[in-house]
């Protein structure tokens, strides 16, 4: 990956990262390695212009690897669990999420304004 992603691997990361959203928006993509649809979404999300990810903290999920997580996920941020997913947390709630064709990064930028 070319671009600033921190990997999200346990629970107590996602209840810091929950926590952090307080002072600076997070970004999790929730990434299915065996689905080619989450491929193409994450390949768009790389496109993007690097100063994009200045603006928040992104977080990669390998949500074969670490379901666990992915159901935290689902549960502290009252999110239903889709894959690929993203999930925009702010002041500890999830505030956009959007899944599969939705994930539009037009919009991601938007928010980020």
């Amino acid at each position: 990956m070319n671009i600033k992603w921190k990997v999200l691997n346990s629970i107590e990361q996602l209840d810091a990262i929950i926590s952090e959203s307080n002072n600076k928006s997070s970004v999790i993509f929730k990434h299915s390695t065996r689905c080619s649809i989450s491929t193409m979404a994450l390949n768009r999300l790389e496109k993007l212009e690097n100063s994009f990810y200045d603006k928040a903290n992104f977080y990669y999920l390998d949500l074969i690897a670490y379901r666990d997580v992915s159901n935290a996920i689902a549960e502290k941020l009252s999110v239903h669990h889709e894959s690929p997913q993203v999930v925009w947390v702010e002041n500890g709630d999830c505030t956009y999420d959007a899944s599969h064709m939705e994930i539009n990064c037009k919009e991601l930028v938007e928010l980020l304004k």
